[in-house]
């Protein structure tokens, strides 16, 4: 998925335009081009096209993977929290946080065509606190010290780190700076409501069918009781 993205600066910013391509849809690749400097979790990437995408793996759909628009340089691998929309969008759409006049806009979120569910990025915990604070709203975020993790250089990365980042612990933080598990102010989508089971079952047929049964079942035991006492006598 091919989009063009043009930065006008503006508070809480989404954009979604025209797709000129489509790519795979398991792992949600999309191009991005932007007109000027964005803010991705522990860095800046300069104006230019860059490839998101999800980790290709049945395990790992919380791990967004930033990429140059060629896909041999990978700028990081990033956790991720579901985030909801309660209509989908048939275009790629990205949002924004609020940035400070001298600041490079920060990816919030990015949503696939079709989907509900989009990723909202986790920042290391003093910029999401930051971010919180600006925004007004609660920001996702994990240990500073692991988040150094996500944008180390590949050839300098093990699975050590890569399983560190897996595993860390990702909390929200509110505008008031208060630490607070995620799912107190991430609210997941409502769940249809089940099926109320009505308190008596409906009647679907007569008795009469099962009335003549057991006349018949009673003609036949006294015939059977009869062939015996003639036997008898």
């Amino acid at each position: 998925m091919i989009v063009s993205c043009v930065l006008s600066g503006l508070i809480g910013l989404w954009l979604a335009a025209p797709p000129q391509a489509r790519a795979d849809a398991w792992n949600q690749e999309t191009i991005f081009t932007f007109n000027e400097p964005v803010e991705i979790p522990g860095q800046v990437l300069p104006a230019g096209t860059y490839v998101f995408k999800l980790a290709n793996s049945d395990s790992d759909r919380n791990i967004v993977e930033v990429l140059n628009k060629d896909q041999n340089h990978m700028y990081g691998f990033f956790m991720a929290i579901p985030d909801y929309r309660l209509r989908p969008s048939g275009k790629p759409i990205i949002t924004f946080e609020e940035r400070a006049a001298d600041a490079p806009p920060a990816v919030r979120a990015w949503f696939y065509p079709g989907d509900n569910y989009g990723h909202e990025f986790v920042y290391p915990k003093v910029r999401a606190m930051a971010l919180a604070k600006a925004n007004n709203q609660p920001v996702a975020f994990m240990p500073n010290e692991l988040a150094a993790n996500t944008t180390r250089p590949v050839r300098n990365m093990n699975e050590a780190h890569v399983m560190a980042v897996r595993k860390a612990p990702v909390k929200a933080v509110k505008p008031n700076q208060e630490e607070v598990a995620v799912a107190e102010v991430f609210t997941p989508p409502p769940q249809p409501a089940a099926a109320q089971m009505p308190n008596t079952l409906p009647k679907t047929a007569s008795p009469l069918p099962l009335i003549g049964l057991i006349g018949l079942l009673s003609v036949a035991v006294a015939g059977l009781l009869r062939l015996v006492a003639n036997r008898v006598n």
